[in-house]
């Protein structure tokens, strides 16, 4: 899973990158580089050098924009990543870090925060003050609960916290109101009754939980188009899921379902429908798919 994930964090890596103009803004990967070029440095990247501390020289690059650290030996979050007060993209990605200093709350320029693969147990509260964050990436880390300070931005519009330990998540979730796509997938959750999901949310992912119900508040979504709520523990499904008028894709594979209410037939933007691995008859399969013609239907 590990592995996986480091694959899933370099494509992610590439996909920044790629929204970087390599001749307007090359990227330096050693600060001797940096400095001798004598222009002025906005991108450096540090990307599997070995690391255990930041180049001390690195304060000097105080017009960073793009900062990557991943696949290094880093135990914690160095002053001199402070000091860069331009940076809007900081990737540490694969290290081994436990926590996040007070300090982050000085990055108030910070619009993308990754740092998959490390061994974080919390998230520091004064993460709430980077006002201007869109991006998160807290995957695969030791955290339990949602992260509190995440309530704080409701600029935010992706968030990821896959595979960590999360057994509890904040009725208040709708604070973040520009939240579009969010990745609880692989964490520890059963209950989310109480949850109220942000009305932007278009990609919402909950696979391998322990979830035996949908909550009531998530059948109001209409701006939902992808879910995935697959290796969970559902036994039904309420007829209120006619209410995700938007959903264009919905994967409940490998849970305990034996039938689906006929308010499917409401989805009429549904196009694929994933029951794999559900103790479904052939029969209600096929009366499924009688229902919902223009949905590509997977048993």
């Amino acid at each position: 899973m590990k592995k996986i994930l480091l694959i899933i964090a370099f494509l992610s890596l590439y996909t920044i990158k790629a929204q970087i103009d390599p001749i307007k803004f090359p990227t330096y990967t050693n600060v001797e580089d940096a400095l001798k070029s004598g222009k002025t440095v906005y991108s450096m990247s540090f990307r599997e050098k070995g690391l255990f501390n930041i180049p001390p020289d690195l304060v000097k690059m105080d017009s960073l924009f793009f900062l990557n650290l991943m696949a290094n030996k880093l135990e914690k979050m160095d002053n001199s990543i402070f000091s860069l007060k331009e940076l809007e993209i900081l990737n540490i990605n694969s290290n081994s870090i436990k926590f996040i200093p007070d300090e982050i709350g000085e990055l108030k320029k910070l619009t993308t925060f990754s740092m998959n693969l490390n061994s974080l147990t919390k998230i520091n509260p004064n993460l709430s003050k980077l006002q201007q964050l869109k991006v998160v990436h807290f995957d695969a880390n030791n955290l339990n609960v949602f992260p509190e300070a995440l309530l704080e931005i409701p600029n935010l519009e992706e968030i990821n916290l896959s595979s960590n330990q999360i057994s509890f998540v904040s009725q208040d979730l709708n604070r973040i109101k520009n939240l579009k796509y969010l990745n609880l997938s692989a964490n520890q959750i059963n209950d989310l009754a109480d949850v109220k999901f942000p009305e932007k949310i278009k990609y919402l992912e909950l696979q391998e939980n322990a979830i035996v119900k949908l909550p009531d508040y998530l059948f109001k979504s209409k701006s939902l188009e992808f879910l995935n709520v697959s290796n969970n523990n559902l036994k039904e499904i309420s007829s209120k899921v006619k209410g995700l008028k938007g959903v264009v894709s919905m994967n409940l594979a490998n849970n305990q379902l034996k039938d689906l209410p006929e308010e499917f037939t409401n989805l009429k933007n549904l196009k694929t429908l994933i029951l794999a691995g559900n103790p479904m008859e052939k029969a209600t399969i096929q009366k499924l798919k009688e229902l919902m013609p223009q949905t590509q239907i997977y048993f």
